[in-house]
């Protein structure tokens, strides 16, 4: 069963929290970037930045506005991405031995030559040494601004810094995540995308077990509706789905639809519980899924034109 948040029930979005959502849009990208490099995923990315502008919603009256807003930001991403980490049950007793600072060595950056493949491989380091490396290395924070991030010291940042640089020195940059395939889930996507693009919404909802979630950024989140069905009904455009692949991970694209290019419009992932779909997690208007991504794959054959598409990013 998909673990549930206080995100998950609150229906359709207020318009007040639209519009906070909306004088983020410049910052979203990077703090997106950040969340998916600490949690390994694109997509586990945005659910964790999700779940961070809803807590920092609401907890505006509590924020002092004469502080820069980026750095609060940031600090609740970040813990929200721990604690990610931590039911997934990946942190290590590495990150322990960092709470009371060491004397390091002068930090030396040279020491780790920042190519783009290495910000996707911070992803082996323990998470407060893969924090401290994307906040300082890849989004050029200062060492202060860094320790208020983590809630450490000075000398705590500088400790990780050392000790992840010098592992990620040594670790080979074609390193790639390697996912196991699930035979259920491909089928049930197979299934799934064939009733959509039929039209057939029946079909769609045998698929679907009736205490569904379904969460479509910055629009709704909450139990899942006939009227979400409804809504592809009334695109003005063509439009299918097609099975794809985000940095391995297999999910659904949205082909068509207000961007009738070669590039999917939005990302849909299926979460199964029973042999059937328990979640849906359809991210719209998300353009940096794709910017952040290392690889993107799908083929089909659109209404519009022929698809055969691999991307790769290194």
């Amino acid at each position: 069963m998909e673990m549930r948040s206080d995100l998950d029930s609150i229906g359709p979005f207020e318009e007040r929290y639209k519009a906070f959502l909306e004088t983020l849009t410049e910052l979203r990208p990077n703090l997106h970037r950040y969340c998916a490099r600490m949690t390994g995923s694109v997509l586990d990315g945005e659910d964790v930045v999700q779940e961070a502008l809803f807590e920092a919603y609401r907890k505006l009256d509590r924020f002092d506005d004469r502080l820069p807003l980026k750095p609060w930001l940031y600090r609740i991403a970040h813990n929200r991405a721990i604690d990610f980490l931590r039911k997934r049950k990946v942190r290590n007793e590495a990150e322990a031995a960092l709470g009371e600072p060491a004397p390091t060595p002068p930090l030396n950056p040279s020491l780790l030559n920042l190519a783009p493949a290495v910000e996707r491989l911070v992803i082996n380091l323990p998470p407060m040494e893969r924090a401290c490396v994307l906040l300082k290395d890849v989004f050029d924070y200062s060492l202060e601004e860094t320790a208020e991030v983590v809630d450490s010291t000075v000398g705590g940042v500088k400790s990780a810094l050392h000790k992840g640089r010098s592992k990620l020195a040594r670790t080979p940059q074609t390193i790639r995540r390697q996912t196991l395939p699930n035979p259920q889930l491909a089928e049930v996507l197979r299934l799934y995308v064939e009733s959509f693009n039929r039209r057939d919404w029946n079909a769609v909802r045998e698929l679907i077990h009736a205490d569904a979630r379904l969460r479509i950024t910055n629009l709704f989140a909450g139990r899942l509706e006939d009227r979400y069905f409804a809504n592809f009904n009334m695109f003005p455009h063509p439009w299918q789905l097609s099975l794809g692949e985000l940095d391995q991970e297999p999910v659904v694209f949205l082909l068509g639809g207000a961007i009738p290019e070669a590039s999917p419009s939005a990302a849909i992932r299926l979460n199964l519980f029973d042999s059937q779909i328990d979640g849906i997690r359809h991210y719209a208007r998300c353009p940096w899924l794709f910017t952040a991504a290392e690889t993107m794959r799908f083929e089909e054959k659109s209404l519009l034109r022929n698809w055969s598409t691999v991307i790769l990013r290194n």
